[in-house]
């Protein structure tokens, strides 16, 4: 089953290699489990439905909440020479009878729909005379009231489990609480699921929170530097989106908005113009939302500061979806916060609490002087290990530090002494205005001007002392009480700091905005004129079939081609993203451009080059990696390390395999003996084309394919 899962992968998806969690899911579903899988953008989740859909008889219905992108999806599974279909609202009469009678003979193996459609009696009825062998749920966590993306319609789902008792179905999101996980698997009746969490981590995006001066100078400027790069900007609000997007129009850089308040029509066509590359920037509404299978977005700014942490991971991960670089920027400002407390006072009491809390988790986010990376992570309840990311602007250019322990003494007590006052707490703003020493009715009627500290505070700005206190509260010195009237208080241990006058360190307000330097985490280094070319011939054949460009080939696939210049059709099927199918279509005028480029340049060299060197290499080794190198360095097998993780043995030997490329391993004799060694370089010699199959089957079956790769693996450093 492994060797004929890898077969398939190759076939049809033109890659080598699982990513982390697939495979094992893979097996699960093939096996007709119910699977839960949480896996983040960018991660590969949608082949944990698709590769099994093409091993088994049967239709795979696919549950999408997004008509916008079931085209996508469905074009790049044609594009791979695959038979998918999906029925919605933007099909005329003739095309959906079509697709039906399709339905009907058995002719495809994937039906996107919505689950609005989905859930009719008339389908419901059509559907219980096909083949179905898996329904899978994509975007679940619409289904749990507790989700940031709640939608009615997915509670209908439910009944799937009474309508087809015997399909198994599989459920996937990228963002769910462990509250949320546990409603999901609860509102679909799913039975006995193998669940699985992969990590939240998305290593090639960086993060970065610029305080908000002048904040369309700052985004126009940021965008410019950025020449030919596509991206998405957050708003709060659609006034906003439609002026962000008309003012980058005038200004020379194509834009379009997309909200809820533009037609039906005008959304489709602007989603359209920015996945083929004719407009490089959609201004979105936060509230809104935007289905983007778009895998080389490289940025995405968050104009306004978004209403929770959930929400600002799923909107930062449409970046770099095709694992490359990307940046994910936040403009804040205290304003923002304010303008969202203003808000909630028409929310009721328990709507309002709760978004108060998710408010004040993502403004500590744009405040904290710790690793965002691992801020993030911590939400979704997953430590991150390493003490710097790297990639973040508080790794990289660590925000500067200062013995604080004067202005915090003066704001702790100006709390202390107005709670002594006047027998109860006030606000943020009130203590602030105290502080500066502000003539104001409230002050005046509460004789708060007669406290000892009353201005003095005159020596730093309003905003440095509003940012303090939310730093104290932060720190812990500081509570502030639930409820509409935020008023603040001293904990026992910002009293006890008070009486012991003990040193605080605070972090140093920023009034500038400075550049942070652009991280390369994943970058794939290559020919970048040769690139260029690839892209104009990406685009010609894209406008040609009416698809996206993503659709013909990826960025990372472009980007393979223009470092290691394959000029065969053999060399062109090693590049990943090239399956039979892509290979057929496209192998041609791509092999042909290479060949013209190099008539008139050189080949240029890169770091660690080889035709076929291994995706592991390049982009690092990962902590799941690192875990199984562990095992296996303590003197477990590879059959136990595969027990005790959970794993298919070949998942593990394709992280040993990842260690030997970066040279964590540099002996054999934990793998084979002397004579075995010999045996299976033997075989190698006696099959020309070194196919792993004919290998095995040579050596009769005798050694695991993963042990013949992890033999190619050393030979090819020749250590063997």
């Amino acid at each position: 089953m492994t060797l004929n899962l890898g077969r398939t992968l190759k076939q049809h998806f033109g890659y080598s290699d699982f990513r982390p969690l697939q495979e094992a899911i893979i097996q699960d579903a093939l096996a007709g489990r119910d699977v839960f899988v949480l896996m983040p953008t960018g991660g590969g989740k949608s082949l944990c439905f698709q590769l099994p859909a093409l091993m088994r008889d049967g239709l795979t219905i696919v549950v999408s909440p997004l008509i916008s992108l079931m085209k996508d999806q469905v074009d790049a599974l044609q594009t791979s020479g695959i038979a998918a279909t999906f029925l919605n609202s933007t099909l005329d009469r003739q095309e959906a009878t079509a697709r039906w009678r399709g339905l009907h003979r058995g002719e495809y193996r994937l039906l996107y729909v919505a689950p609005e459609r989905l859930m009719l009696d008339t389908f419901l009825e059509r559907a219980l005379n096909w083949n179905i062998a898996q329904i899978a749920i994509d975007e679940a966590h619409c289904i749990s009231e507790w989700g940031h993306d709640f939608r009615p319609e997915y509670r209908e789902l439910k009944k799937l489990r009474t309508h087809f008792p015997d399909v198994p179905v599989i459920a996937l999101t990228a963002t769910a609480t462990e509250r949320v996980r546990v409603d999901i698997v609860k509102q679909l009746k799913l039975r006995e699921p193998r669940c699985y969490v992969a990590s939240f981590n998305r290593p090639n995006l960086s993060y970065r929170v610029v305080p908000k001066s002048a904040p369309y100078e700052q985004l126009l400027a940021f965008i410019r530097s950025r020449p030919n790069e596509s991206g998405i900007v957050y708003c709060a609000s659609r006034k906003s989106t439609d002026s962000l997007a008309r003012n980058l129009n005038e200004d020379g850089l194509s834009a379009k908005p997309y909200h809820a308040g533009l037609t039906a029509a005008e959304r489709t066509k602007n989603q359209e113009l920015f996945l083929r590359d004719d407009v490089r920037v959609i201004t979105a509404t936060i509230a809104f939302g935007m289905g983007i299978n778009k895998p080389n977005v490289r940025f995405v700014v968050h104009y306004d500061l978004p209403k929770n942490l959930e929400s600002y991971y799923q909107e930062t991960g449409r970046a770099g979806r095709d694992g490359l670089p990307s940046e994910c920027v936040l403009l804040f400002s205290a304003s923002d916060v304010v303008k969202q407390l203003h808000f909630m006072d028409e929310k009721s009491e328990d709507e309002a609490r709760i978004a108060r809390e998710q408010l004040r988790q993502m403004v500590h986010y744009a405040e904290t002087r710790e690793c965002r990376r691992a801020t993030l992570l911590r939400y979704f309840g997953e430590q991150y290990a390493n003490p710097s990311c790297e990639s973040c602007d508080n790794c990289l250019t660590p925000r500067e530090t200062f013995d604080g322990t004067v202005p915090a003494q003066k704001f702790l007590s100006c709390v202390h002494r107005i709670h002594a006052k006047s027998g109860f707490g006030f606000g943020p703003n009130h203590i602030v205005e105290v502080l500066t020493g502000a003539d104001t009715q409230a002050i005046r009627q509460r004789r708060h001007n007669e406290l000892s500290t009353y201005g003095i505070g005159r020596d730093l700005k309003r905003d440095a002392w509003q940012a303090m206190g939310r730093e104290l509260l932060r720190l812990g010195l500081v509570d502030c009480a639930p409820g509409k009237f935020a008023t603040l208080s001293l904990t026992s241990a910002g009293l006890e700091t008070l009486r012991k006058r003990s040193p605080i360190t605070l972090t140093k307000h920023i009034d500038v905005a400075e550049k942070a330097a652009r991280t390369r985490t994943g970058a794939i280094e290559c020919d970048e004129a040769l690139f260029e070319c690839l892209r104009v011939l990406r685009r010609k054949l894209a406008d040609e079939r009416d698809v996206p460009a993503y659709v013909i080939f990826s960025d990372v696939s472009l980007r393979e081609m223009a470092r290691s210049y394959p000029t065969t059709a053999g060399a062109f099927r090693r590049i990943p993203g090239v399956g039979e199918q892509k290979l057929k279509d496209f192998a041609e005028p791509f092999l042909n451009e290479i060949r013209h480029y190099l008539a008139t340049n050189s080949r240029r060299t890169f770091s660690d080059d080889s035709d076929s060197l291994p995706r592991q290499r390049r982009f690092g080794f990962n902590d799941s990696q690192a875990e199984t190198l562990r095992r296996f360095q303590r003197g477990e097998s590879v059959n136990e390390i595969a027990r005790a993780r959970g794993f298919v043995t070949s998942t593990i030997y394709t992280h040993l395999l990842a260690a030997i490329e970066c040279g964590k391993i540099s002996e054999p004799d934990r793998f084979f003996t002397p004579a075995q060694e010999k045996e299976i370089a033997a075989g190698f010699r006696q099959i020309s084309d070194g196919k792993l199959v004919d290998v095995c089957a040579l050596l009769g079956n005798k050694y695991d394919i993963g042990q013949l790769r992890i033999f190619r693996a050393f030979a090819a450093r020749e250590v063997l």
